[in-house]
Formats: structure tokens, C-alpha cells, sequence
């Protein structure tokens, strides 16, 4: 399982880092579009990676932990955006 989180930690850093890009360079009447495109990328990463590795154990949980960890950032990414003056 150790593994299995190396490979999550690494997807939430990339998602943090693609939500700090288009924080940064996109006007706010215009994120949400984004934002959802950075969630199904993430969601469809672990799903190729899944697909490469062939191991069905636990691919689910990554799933679920991928999915859920980028949701977490970018639902805060979306809370700074709308409360920023």
C-alpha cells in the first residue's frame, strides 16, 4: 500500500499545483469549468494507471482517495475564489 499512496500523494500535488495555475491565471466568472476538468483528469489517471498495472486489489480505495483528496482542493480552491474581493 505504500506505493498506493506515493501514486495518490503525487496525483494531489499535481491537482494542487493545475488549481493554483488556473487560480491564478483565469478569471473567477470562468473557473468552474476548469475545475471540473481537473477533477475527471485526476479521476481518469489513477483509472490509466489502474489500467497499465492490471492489479484490481484496491483500486476502488485509490479511487475513492484520489477522487476524494482532489474534491478537497478544489472545493477549497473554489471557496477562496468566490470570498476573494
Amino acid at each position: 500500500m505504500k506505493q498506493n499512496w506515493l501514486e495518490i500523494i503525487l496525483i494531489w500535488v499535481m491537482v494542487a499545483v493545475m488549481t493554483v495555475a488556473l487560480v491564478i491565471s483565469l478569471p473567477r466568472s470562468v473557473i468552474l469549468g476548469p475545475f471540473a476538468a481537473v477533477l475527471a483528469g485526476s479521476l481518469a489517471l489513477v483509472s490509466l494507471i489502474q489500467l497499465f498495472r492490471a492489479e484490481p486489489k484496491g483500486f476502488v480505495r485509490r479511487l475513492v482517495y484520489v477522487g476524494g483528496g482532489s474534491y478537497l482542493i478544489l472545493t477549497i480552491a473554489t471557496a477562496y475564489v468566490w470570498l476573494r474581493l
